[in-house]
């Protein structure tokens, strides 16, 4: 199950992520958003559990709770939604 995690602390580390979901089960991959030009972190990210009863446990677990001085945001992560695509034209507005 993909897992979203939001309201992290900017500072807060995938390992530190990683321990807090290893006390529900195994935890398959984590990653935490970060700005594409800063390198910043956006404040959530996703972790993946392959046992669904593990994931459902650490949700109930790990949401509302506090981590790090913040309280977290943990739910099953939607898909993602296509996002338009745009080709660039728009016509008009030139002079002729």
């Amino acid at each position: 199950m993909n897992i979203y995690v939001g309201n992290l602390q900017y500072d807060a580390t995938e390992e530190q992520l990683r321990e807090a979901f290893e006390e529900f089960g195994e935890v398959e991959t984590i990653k935490i958003i970060t700005d594409k030009y800063s390198g910043r972190s956006k404040g959530f990210g996703f972790v993946e559990m392959p046992n669904d009863e593990e994931a459902n446990g650490a949700i109930t677990g790990l949401n509302g709770k506090d981590f790090a001085g913040r309280t977290l945001r943990v739910n099953m992560a939607r898909p993602r939604e296509p996002r338009p695509s745009y080709n660039g034209g728009g016509g008009g507005g030139g002079r002729w």
